[in-house]
C-alpha cells in the first residue's frame, strides 16, 4: 500500500516561484524524488533526502515509491504535473484518495501568455520522447502550433521537418527558459533557421504556413493516391474511404492492416483520431519499407509495421477493436483468424477484387452476417478527341460488427 504522495510542479524559476502549498509540502517532506534539474532548484538547507530519477525512468517508478511508501514523500515534475509529466503516472500506482498534486503553470499555459494566443486554440505537440515527424499530421494553413522540446536540438529539426513538408514560410518564435529571469524570445521562418542549439529547456510555437504550391492534407479519410509511395499495391481513394467509414475509428481502438500494401488505410484510421493505433501486416520487405516511409511522411511514423505472412504472422500480435483486409483474402484461414481475434464490437472490412475472393466474402457474410457492398466506379479520362468513362476495376466490400 503506498502512502500519501504530493507532486509539485516546479517551473524554471525555481523554488521562488513555488505555490506557498508547494513550498510547505517540500519542508514537511522526508524523502524528494525527482530529475537532478528540478533537485538541484530546491534550497540547500531543505531537510528532505534527495533521490534522482533513474534512467529509464517509468519502469522503475512502482519499485521507488514502495521504497519510500512509509515516509513523507513528495515527487518533482515540470510545471504542471497532469500535462504530458509524471503525475499521470504517479496518480495511476498510489490512487487518486493518496494524491495530492500542487501544479505550476505549464510551459503551454506560459508560451500562450508571451505570445498572446488562446491556449483552446493552439495545437500542442510533444517531441520528448516521441518522433518529431508527427508534427506533419497537424500541417493546416494558419494552424498554430507549440511544439514540446525534446532538447536543445528540437527546434532545428522542427524546422527542417517543416521546410522538407513544404511549410517553410512558417514563422517560428523559440521561447526558452519560460518564467526564468534568463527567459529567451527568437522568431524566424523555418525556412530561414540557421541558428546554433541554445537552452534545452525550450518550447517552440508555429504559425503554419504553405509554400507555394504546397497541397495541404485533410484528416478526412479519402487521400489523394499520389499522397502515397505504392508499387500499385494500394487501396484506391474511394475504396479507402469507405472502407474508413466502417471501420469507425474510436479514441485509443487498435486496427490490425492486414496485407496493408502501401499502410493506406492503417496510416488514416490513425490521421482521423491522434490516439488511435495500427499495427500493418505485410509479407513484401519493399512494401513494409513504403508503409514505413508513407507513415512518416502523413504524420503518423508510430504506427507498427509487421513484416510477414498471415495469418501466422497474426498470432501473437495485441488484440484488435477492429481488422481491414485488403489482400490475400483467400489465404487458408486468414478471415477465420481474423474473426476469431475480435471482442464484442469489433469490426472487420476486407475487400476482394476477383472471383475467387468474392466468393470467400460471401460464404463468410452467408455466416457471420454484415454487409455486402459491390463498388463500380468510372472516370473521366480522354477517348480519342473526346471524354469517356473508364471504369476501374470492381471491388466487394464485406464489412461487419461483431455482436
Amino acid at each position: 500500500m503506498y502512502a500519501d504522495v504530493t507532486v509539485v510542479g516546479v517551473g524554471a524559476d525555481g523554488w521562488s516561484g513555488l505555490a506557498p502549498m508547494g513550498r510547505a509540502a517540500l519542508e514537511r517532506a522526508r524523502v524528494v524524488l525527482g530529475g537532478r534539474r528540478h533537485l538541484d532548484l530546491l534550497p540547500a538547507g531543505l531537510p528532505a533526502t534527495r533521490v534522482g530519477w533513474p534512467t529509464p525512468l517509468l519502469p522503475a517508478l512502482p519499485g521507488l515509491l514502495a521504497e519510500y511508501a512509509d515516509q513523507s514523500l513528495c515527487v518533482l515534475a515540470s510545471g504542471d504535473p497532469m500535462w504530458y509529466g509524471v503525475g499521470a503516472h504517479v496518480a495511476a500506482l498510489v490512487g487518486p484518495d493518496r494524491l495530492r498534486v500542487v501544479a505550476h503553470p505549464s510551459a503551454i499555459s506560459l508560451a500562450c501568455a508571451r505570445l498572446g494566443w488562446p491556449v483552446e486554440a493552439v495545437t500542442v505537440v510533444s517531441a520528448v520522447g516521441r518522433d518529431l515527424d508527427r508534427v506533419r499530421r497537424e500541417l493546416a494553413p494558419g494552424r498554430r502550433l507549440l511544439v514540446l522540446s525534446a532538447d536543445a536540438a528540437t527546434p532545428a529539426t522542427l524546422a527542417r521537418t517543416l521546410t522538407d513538408a513544404g511549410y517553410g514560410p512558417s514563422q517560428l518564435t523559440l521561447l526558452e527558459s519560460l518564467g526564468a529571469t534568463h527567459e529567451r524570445r527568437l522568431d524566424v521562418t523555418a525556412e530561414d533557421w540557421g541558428h546554433p542549439p541554445g537552452d534545452a529547456l525550450n518550447v517552440v510555437a508555429a504559425t503554419v504556413r504553405p509554400a507555394g504550391g504546397t497541397r495541404s492534407l485533410s484528416t478526412v479519410p479519402g487521400l489523394p493516391d499520389d499522397a502515397y509511395e505504392h508499387d500499385g499495391a494500394l487501396t484506391k481513394r474511394e475504396a479507402r474511404a469507405l472502407a474508413l467509414s466502417r471501420l469507425a475509428p474510436l479514441p485509443g481502438e487498435l486496427l490490425w492492416d492486414v496485407g496493408a500494401g502501401s499502410g493506406s488505410v492503417g496510416i488514416e484510421w490513425m490521421r482521423a483520431e491522434p490516439t488511435c493505433r495500427t499495427i500493418a501486416v505485410e509479407a513484401r520487405p519493399d512494401r513494409a519499407k513504403n508503409i514505413q516511409v508513407n507513415a512518416a511522411k502523413l504524420g503518423v511514423p508510430d504506427l507498427r509495421v509487421v513484416l510477414g505472412t498471415a495469418p501466422q504472422s497474426l498470432a501473437d500480435l495485441p488484440t484488435p477493436d477492429a481488422v481491414f483486409v485488403g489482400g490475400g483474402i483467400v489465404a487458408d484461414g486468414l478471415l477465420d483468424t481474423c474473426w476469431a481475434a475480435l471482442t464484442v464490437g469489433g469490426r472487420l472490412v476486407a475487400h476482394a477484387v476477383t472471383i475467387e475472393g468474392e466468393h470467400e466474402l460471401a460464404r463468410f457474410a452467408h455466416r457471420h452476417g454484415g454487409d455486402l457492398t459491390r463498388l463500380a466506379l468510372e472516370r473521366a479520362a480522354p477517348l480519342g478527341g473526346f471524354t469517356g468513362w473508364q471504369p476501374a476495376r470492381t471491388l466487394v466490400q464485406w464489412a461487419v460488427t461483431r455482436t
